[in-house]
């Protein structure tokens, strides 16, 4: 069997996550207080007690999701000797997953990955003016259907607006990103092409897609000072579905998937065809279990994010 670590991006925060963790394990707690000291705030307060409005905030949600993440990691390194070199072929990470996966591996410390993350939800934020993008899942529709939605919303009747694949989640789902009036197109234009639905997503800004190349230059920035270390074991990139550990490239990857699409789909066909069979989503939520489901052929799947699902891992490992 060979496994892979995958690791859940924007959208898996809710009130009350990692506060069991916190409380069964040492490991964890740890980590909660290492992401607190290196943001200078009280975010296991704010993960723990909410309110769910705050902590939905791009720039509180992003850290919030790595932290419980990481926490369970080394809490499976503490308490189960669990070593990521020896039990794992590969890590990925949906859009802000891809650092979680990365501090797991060794390649950025928790510490700064906090920082990297507080400053790209900001970053993400200041790109686009509330109210100005917008982002859409387009079910029903496969990638390529999909793409040829956004290139005709974007044609808009004051020329060309930005409407671009976000997100090629599998199974049908695509993710279009872009100016508000070109997605709320896009649902519509779906809607012709034999969507089974489409709907706007409850986020602040248009991620992927090239509104937010002022926040990839201020990532590049931001990542240009930080220290990267080459993975204990390769990353599969979100913006070329396929391995890496070089950090100079690794660095280069993650100011591209900014703007970039989340190649998610592909990444996971990626791994099967390298003989991963064996999939462990790390932390919140199992919206990527999900994925994985619908993208694999009889993928053997866990989701590790409660004390309970810590203890049964390790029994099975």
């Amino acid at each position: 069997m060979t496994r892979a670590l995958i690791f859940p991006g924007q959208g898996s925060q809710s009130v009350g996550m990692g506060r069991e963790l916190a409380e069964a394990f040492g490991a964890a707690r740890e980590v909660f207080d290492e992401v607190n000291d290196a943001l200078g705030q009280n975010l296991s307060k704010l993960m723990w007690e909410g309110p769910q409005d705050d902590l939905t905030l791009t720039e509180n949600a992003q850290p919030a999701i790595m932290a419980v993440s990481l926490a369970v990691t080394r809490t499976l390194e503490r308490e189960g000797g669990f070593r990521l070199a020896d039990k794992a072929a590969f890590v990925a990470g949906h859009s802000l997953g891809e650092y979680s996966a990365l501090a797991a591996a060794g390649t950025f410390s928790i510490a700064d990955t906090a920082r990297l993350l507080k400053r790209r939800g900001q970053a993400m934020q200041r790109a686009v003016p509330v109210g100005e993008g917008a982002m859409a899942a387009l079910l029903g529709l496969d990638f390529d259907q999909a793409a040829e939605v956004a290139a005709e919303a974007a044609q808009g009747p004051n020329g060309k607006e930005v409407c671009t694949a976000a997100n090629d989640n599998g199974g049908g789902q695509v993710v279009v990103s872009g100016t508000k009036a070109a997605v709320e197109r896009a649902i519509e234009i779906a809607k012709t092409k034999g969507a089974k639905r489409s709907m706007l997503l409850p986020v602040s800004a248009p991620f992927h897609c090239p509104l937010m190349q002022p926040a990839a230059d201020e990532m590049a920035e931001a990542l240009g000072a930080v220290e990267l270390k080459a993975p204990s074991v390769p990353l599969v990139a979100n913006v070329t579905a396929s391995k890496v550990a070089d950090p100079a490239t690794i660095r280069d990857l993650l100011v591209k998937q900014v703007t970039g699409m989340v190649r998610w789909r592909e990444s996971v066909l990626y791994m099967e065809e390298q003989g991963v069979t064996s999939y462990v989503e790390v932390g919140a939520g199992k919206a990527l279990s999900g994925m994985v489901k619908r993208i694999a052929k009889e993928p053997e799947i866990t989701a590790v994010g409660t004390p309970a699902d810590v203890e049964a891992f390790l029994k099975s490992v």
